[in-house]
């Protein structure tokens, strides 16, 4: 069974930098590739970034692209998520996952439907 946990979440400032972590266990982690997703109060989930099994490919929304990175630590089977010059529009909570299909690339991982478990999530709050 996989499983997920998220942290590195919490209370920042505008402009402040944060990065979230997300450790995955079980049979064959090594071999999914792993995004995350945010969730703004009173919104839809939506997609943030994504990482291939090797680490070699990411793929991010759009909207995302700039201020978001995200990596891999393959020896740790834990993905990272790099935020920076947060903004109050960033709040929200941050949920982390494993892709179903091994060996697939970055891009196929940006559907929610194509994740075979899910951590429980973490809230990253900034102000104004």
């Amino acid at each position: 069974q996989v499983q997920v946990v998220e942290s590195g979440g919490g209370l920042v400032q505008t402009g402040d930098s944060l990065r979230l972590s997300c450790a995955a266990s079980g049979r064959g982690v090594s071999t999914y590739g792993m995004g995350w997703f945010r969730q703004a109060p009173g919104k839809e989930r939506e997609f943030v970034a994504a990482i291939s099994w090797s680490g070699n490919n990411t793929h991010y929304a759009d909207s995302m692209r700039g201020r978001f990175t995200i990596s891999r630590d393959k020896a740790k089977n834990t993905v990272y998520l790099q935020i920076n010059n947060l903004k109050p529009e960033d709040t929200g909570v941050y949920t982390c996952g494993v892709g179903q299909g091994r060996y697939y690339t970055a891009s196929y991982y940006y559907n929610p439907d194509r994740y075979q478990a899910w951590g429980q999530g973490t809230q990253v709050t900034v102000s104004a």
